[in-house]
Formats: structure tokens, C-alpha cells, sequence
């Protein structure tokens, strides 16, 4: 899939902001915690990734109700949904001067009833966007950083009105954040998240 870059200044992939805040302190603890054991910029990004992926997770596996939106935030309470998720790894991306990209796919529920828009990020680099998917693994899921080709949780399936999002976001996309910071708890948050964008 080609993807759309939106802001044709990189530098608006590398910005800070409310949600993507990289300039916390417990962000930059946690990047400069991640890059002691590592060479270069693109094992820092899977460190990173598999951080996040594998640490932090998914409040619908885990159960928990809470609803996470800024990265701090995520990373401080160890919980998240995908796109909560994803705001965390492209602060801490970000923080190693990493251009990371917000973006999205539309997805069927499990249960058949309806859509949700679920969240990604894509990482910049040798001239390319890559995208990866931090939701976090289970039975039936294996996602992977990868450069060389997608490992992504989900391959959306045309026929169940399931499509990838090609624009790569320098910000989340409002609607996204109007769910997460509305929601009192998870199952309320799941009947606001966006159904497309």
C-alpha cells in the first residue's frame, strides 16, 4: 500500500503536543532507558516498539477499564487501547528524532456488529515509511517490527468493509482523541471510537 504523506515537512512528524508528549520527563526516563543497550537509531525503534507491544498492555486483553490517551500517560499507567498505544511509541520515536507517523485502518468487530477505526504507526526510514502496529500479541495475532515488508496485527479484508487508511498523521486525528479523553471507561469508550475517517 502507498502511503500519503500529509505534511510534506518532516519535521512536523518529529513535533510535540498534548498527546504526543515527548518533552515529559517520564517519556525521555523511559527513550534514554531503551537506547543503553542498543547501536543505532533502527534497534533503538524496535526496542522501542517491542516496549511498548510487550509491556504495556492492551486494556481489552488485560481487562482493564481505564482509558489512556496521552503518551506520559501510558507509559505512567501501563495500559492502553491501540491507538493509545500507538501514541506512546511514536513519543518515545520521537524523542530519538525518529519522524513517526499516526495512522489507521478500519476494522471489523469480532463479533460482526460494526467497525472501529484501530491505530498504527509509521516510522520513517532509508527515504520510506514503515508501518508497525504496537496493539500488543495473543492467540491469533502476531505482529512485528519489520522494515522489510508488514508484520501488522490485522490484514483488513475488503469484504467485510475493512480498509487500510493511507495518510500518514503528524497529529492523532481529532476524532480519535475526542474518544479517548470523553470516555469515563473502556466499554463506554469502544461505542465513541470513530467508525471511519
Amino acid at each position: 500500500m502507498e502511503l500519503i504523506q500529509e505534511n510534506p515537512d518532516l519535521s512536523a512528524y518529529l513535533a510535540v503536543d498534548e498527546v504526543i508528549d515527548h518533552d515529559h520527563p517520564l517519556v525521555s526516563k523511559t527513550a534514554a532507558r531503551l537506547t543503553k543497550d542498543v547501536r543505532d537509531s533502527y534497534a533503538y525503534a524496535q526496542a522501542a516498539y517491542e516496549f511498548v507491544r510487550d509491556t504495556i498492555p492492551h486494556s481489552a486483553d488485560s481487562g482493564d477499564m481505564r482509558v489512556t490517551w496521552r503518551a506520559s500517560d501510558v507509559l505512567q499507567q501501563r495500559t492502553g487501547i491501540c491507538h493509545a498505544k500507538a501514541h506512546a511509541l511514536a513519543a518515545l520515536l520521537r524523542a530519538e528524532d525518529i519522524p513517526t507517523a499516526l495512522c489507521y485502518q478500519r476494522l471489523a468487530h469480532d463479533d460482526g456488529g460494526g467497525h472501529a477505526v484501530h491505530g498504527l504507526v509509521a516510522v520513517r526510514f532509508h527515504g520510506a515509511w514503515h508501518r508497525q502496529d504496537p496493539r500488543g500479541n495473543k492467540p491469533g495475532v502476531d505482529a512485528q517490527f519489520s522494515l522489510d515488508g508488514e508484520r501488522l496485527a490485522w490484514i483488513p479484508d475488503e469484504g467485510l468493509g475493512e480498509a487500510d487508511h493511507p495518510v500518514l498523521y503528524a497529529a492523532p486525528h481529532p476524532a480519535v482523541v475526542r474518544a479517548l479523553e470523553s470516555a469515563p471507561d473502556r466499554p463506554t469508550l469502544w461505542k465513541m471510537l470513530p467508525t471511519t475517517l
